[in-house]
């Protein structure tokens, strides 16, 4: 391929065609890198250069490797849990017992969580659904004693001229002094106010705010979790929600109501769990156990 002394304008979609085919033939991309180098493509030639090109067909696309998810035994979920304290131990712990994502977690506002029906309302999870989940028995009297100094915090807060957390804009419009209200703060918010980056005008002014526990504060712990627990698999935050699934199937809950919990549109994503059920290969006892 020899298209590095041409202009763009004077290629079209045989040559894009080629060169995307070339980096997955040849240059061993991921699905990834060749989806991107297509979408920068098509930009180029409709934004920059003003030219439709025709849907490009005659592409040997990359395959994305089927991987099985890291799933931990009850027993490995126990001992990470162990090695974690406080605000930490509260996170993960709701990360297993509801399957929620960590991002969901930590963007949980206080009106989100229904004690007396004991749920929690996820709310614009992933592609802006809402959805329903448990809220754990287990989690129920550590969870209200967290709240409690949660609102000491914000009430200390409001004293002080702050407490307002941040709103998406549809909804600050609509409510808007909601963004005082206890109902709205954050569930797991941070030790330390901070200039919210989103509300920095052009002079650099912005408003200050109590913002979320940041992500890469739970990888961390969870990281170190792991390593002090003894665990050799690569578990991430995002492991216990894997955990919750399997370990609901292999409880015998039917695979709809964990579609449900999880919050995926089609139950096929939900049927890789049932590939990782701790059942042996596909559930068949081994030759060599028949003989002992």
């Amino acid at each position: 391929m020899h298209f590095d002394k041409q202009h763009p304008k004077d290629l079209g979609a045989a040559e894009v065609e080629q060169f995307l085919t070339h980096l997955a033939v040849h240059g061993k991309v991921a699905a990834s890198t060749q989806n991107q180098a297509k979408s920068a493509l098509l930009f180029l030639y409709k934004e920059v250069l003003g030219a439709e090109l025709p849907w490009l067909d005659d592409i040997e696309h990359v395959k994305t490797p089927k991987r099985l998810p890291v799933v931990l035994t009850p027993q490995e979920v126990q001992a990470i849990l162990k090695q974690l304290e406080g605000t930490h131990h509260l996170i993960v712990g709701l990360l297993y017992g509801t399957g929620m994502r960590i991002l969901e977690a930590l963007r949980l506002r206080v009106k989100d969580v229904d004690f007396a029906r004991k749920e929690i309302l996820i709310r614009d999870g992933k592609g802006f659904k809402d959805r329903i989940t448990m809220l754990p028995k287990s989690v129920i009297a550590p969870l209200k004693t967290h709240l409690e100094k949660v609102k000491a915090l914000h009430e200390s807060d409001l004293a002080s001229g702050y407490g307002e957390v941040y709103m998406p804009q549809a909804l600050a419009k609509k409510y808007p002094y909601a963004a005082s209200d206890w109902a709205w703060q954050y569930v797991f918010p941070t030790s330390k106010l901070s200039i919210d980056p989103r509300s920095v005008d052009a002079e650099g002014n912005g408003i200050t705010r109590r913002h979320h526990v940041q992500e890469q504060a739970i990888q961390r712990a969870v990281r170190q979790a792991v390593l002090d627990a003894g665990v050799t698999k690569a578990a991430t935050p995002h492991t216990f929600r894997h955990s919750f699934a399997t370990h609901l199937l292999e409880s015998g809950y039917d695979i709809r109501t964990v579609q449900e919990l999880l919050g995926h549109s089609d139950v096929a994503t939900t049927m890789i769990y049932t590939h990782v059920l701790n059942k042996g290969g596909h559930g068949v006892s081994s030759p060599l156990d028949v003989l002992n």
